[in-house]
């Protein structure tokens, strides 16, 4: 018999321990999914900065390496209509860092983007067909949703509101990620553009847990067993943390952003749409306090990125986003699995004291 209180993602999913390893585009490859997954967790494998190709390669290396249940994350947003305007006055904005860095201004701007989940990608996870797929903006169009749980896995999705759990409840989730403020990466917005609608954990946990019936997953602001043991308290059946992540070997993350996650303040993230145009949660750097970090120049998702490109390559640190949550200084020096194993046995230590 477990000794969690609430085993409703641990029989959904068919995992032994409540804790899912989010998925962080750019930052998590197989390795991490692998050794959560054998640890007992939720490894999740993140889709949306990968080609087809890419994706089945790494998919082919966790079933090699695991026989335990992983998931899938897809973004599924609205590909942006093209703004030329917009564009060209982005860039111009960014002008000054061309020329201070040496870049050539007038070379054509890189493309930035990420692949919202389509038909080709839904062939690839019926091919796969992984124990869960979570989607980030929402759920896809209907049709697909169906053809992913036809393939015999659980959709989740991550809510900011209480109005976005009911919706995604009520378009087929079988569980909700209720993503607080504190969270790092992307907000999973996609009811709503306005930031001010956007809640803290400690307050949207109780109240998406109250307003559905499927199981809730508490993220943001997570970063040990206290975090956990709130989350239970609040109504929560597992935990998803990040951040805490990329504090482990595994992570994929640059030299910069490894030095920044180790060296800045609890105060100093924020939310920013300069690097992307979707407000998502980082630790300040140059480009942010100069621009913004709240920019209305910002082309759309996911096309601010471009012109930013040849300025990371030139100064990363500056001009790179550096995504992070809240509770980026609770981060241990752990591998992934043992991270896993030490969050769920000091949790169950709290949960039930001797």
């Amino acid at each position: 018999m477990s000794q969690w209180p609430d085993t409703r993602i641990l029989d959904l999913f068919g995992i032994d321990l409540p804790i899912i390893q989010a998925p962080m585009a750019g930052a998590n490859t197989s390795a991490m999914v692998i050794a959560v997954s054998n640890a007992g967790g939720l490894g999740s494998l993140p889709a949306a900065m990968l080609s087809l190709e890419q994706l089945r390669e790494e998919l082919t290396i966790i079933q090699q390496q695991t026989t335990r249940p992983f998931n899938v994350n897809f973004f599924c947003h609205q590909p942006p209509v093209a703004d030329e305007q917009r564009t060209h006055d982005w860039k111009n904005l960014l002008e000054p860092y061309y020329h201070e860095l040496g870049v050539d201004f007038d070379a054509p701007t890189p493309v930035s983007n990420r692949a919202p989940f389509d038909n080709a990608a839904c062939e690839v996870i019926e091919a796969f067909r992984p124990a869960v797929v979570s989607f980030h903006f929402g759920l896809p169009e209907k049709a697909l949703v169906d053809r992913v749980k036809a393939a015999g896995a659980k959709v989740i999705s991550s809510a900011t509101t209480v109005q976005e759990a009911v919706w995604l409840e009520q378009h087929g989730c079988d569980a909700i990620i209720a993503m607080g403020y504190e969270a790092g990466g992307h907000r999973g917005m996609f009811l709503s553009e306005d930031l001010s609608s956007q809640v803290g954990t400690f307050a949207l946990v109780p109240q998406i847990a109250d307003a559905v019936s499927v199981p809730v997953i508490a993220a943001g602001g997570i970063g040990d067993a206290r975090g956990i043991v709130a989350a239970f308290a609040l109504g929560a059946s597992a935990v998803q943390l990040g951040t805490a992540y990329l504090f482990t070997p595994e992570a994929k993350v640059s030299a910069s952003h490894h030095h920044a996650l180790r060296t800045a303040k609890e105060s100093e993230t924020a939310l920013t749409n300069v690097f992307t145009g979707r407000p998502a949660r980082g630790i300040l750097n140059r480009i942010m306090r100069e621009l913004g970090p709240i920019s209305p120049a910002a082309p759309a998702f996911p096309l601010a990125g471009g012109a930013l490109m040849p300025l990371r390559a030139k100064a990363e640190a500056q001009f790179s986003n550096l995504w992070a949550g809240q509770a980026l200084r609770l981060g241990r020096e752990l591998s992934s699995a043992e991270l896993t194993w030490h969050l769920a046995d000091e949790a169950l230590a709290k949960l039930s004291p001797r």
